[in-house]
């Protein structure tokens, strides 16, 4: 997928699979194994939101529902949009179960070390998915301390709602770093899920997370972070990361994309993003500075991760 190149020598390579479906949801191009199921991590927000959306969750507030669905960096402005789910829901920041971390931004890191600060649950990436689960289970009146249990009602809407959206049957079930459960999806119905999203009609639940989403793009990542900065530049498309070097993209028009990188590595990802952007003919002048990963030597650049040439030819 991509290779790493030092002073014009490749270093090394990323693999992967890609998978790029049409509007009408049929295979514009698959690379690698788009059909076997991998552990789709946050990427599974957008539709575990849904899931909460359909079960009775009410979030009149689309930042709200933005940042539920987010893996935000941990920002004053996420963590107050958090706090604030949680206290109009009679909770607080001790309920959630996510475990105490850092901001993932580190200027918004540095504060709070200077500041004397530790780590908390609040500004863990994925605490907006967990009051949004808290949130859904105090309205409707389910148990709010077994919330991430897999048997949970909340957990059971979102399971259904994740099948329904991906057309698949959930194969595995395992536990993410946010102590959420987990479903392993294809990237074919990963893709399939967030074209729904997007192609769905103005004023449905599904049409709402991806307008939510998009219209609050810093609350879904934040500074300095790649889905955050491809939503601004790229009127109408919908993009979200995992760990463990999943993403996945839909356009306005409802071309949709799931990748895996097989090592698990962040840098692949955004130039495989970038590259697919171009060859379905879409450009920003952001994308220059996103195509490419600087590689340094002696703190001055001698190369780049980028991705192979020819991979995507079939897309132009």
């Amino acid at each position: 997928m991509v290779e790493v190149l030092r002073s014009g020598f490749v270093e090394s390579v990323h693999r992967g699979s890609l998978v790029v479906l049409d509007p009408y949801g049929e295979i514009l191009l698959a690379l690698g194994e788009v059909r076997e199921p991998v552990f789709t991590r946050s990427c599974n927000k957008p539709l575990q939101g849904l899931g909460l959306l359909r079960a009775g969750l009410d979030l009149p507030d689309d930042a709200d529902l933005a940042v539920g669905c987010a893996s935000h960096s941990g920002e004053t402005e996420h963590v107050e949009q958090v706090l604030g789910i949680l206290g109009k829901n009679g909770l607080t920041e001790s309920d959630l179960g996510c475990p105490p971390d850092w901001p993932l931004n580190q200027a918004a890191r540095n504060r709070v070390i200077a500041g004397g600060g530790s780590k908390r649950s609040a500004a863990m990436n994925c605490s907006g998915k967990h009051a949004a689960m808290l949130a859904t289970s105090v309205q409707l009146g389910w148990d709010v301390r077994s919330y991430l249990d897999p048997d949970h009602p909340a957990q059971a809407a979102i399971a259904e709602t994740v099948a329904e959206m991906t057309g698949e049957d959930i194969s595995t079930i395992g536990v993410d770093g946010c102590g959420a459960p987990l479903f392993a999806l294809t990237l074919e119905g990963l893709a399939t899920g967030y074209r729904g999203l997007v192609l769905a009609e103005p004023g449905t639940r599904r049409r709402r997370v991806a307008d939510a989403m998009r219209a609050h793009p810093h609350l879904v990542g934040g500074t300095d972070r790649d889905d955050t900065e491809l939503m601004q530049a790229i009127p109408g498309v919908l993009v979200k990361g995992g760990a463990e070097g999943v993403h996945a993209m839909v356009l306005a028009d409802g071309t949709s994309a799931a990748m895996k990188i097989d090592d698990g590595a962040p840098r692949p990802r955004t130039p495989l993003l970038v590259g697919v952007l171009r060859a379905l003919g879409y450009d920003a002048p952001a994308l220059a500075d996103m195509a490419e990963r600087e590689i340094l030597g002696g703190g001055v650049p001698v190369g780049s991760a980028r991705l192979r040439p020819g991979l995507l030819d079939d897309l132009d």
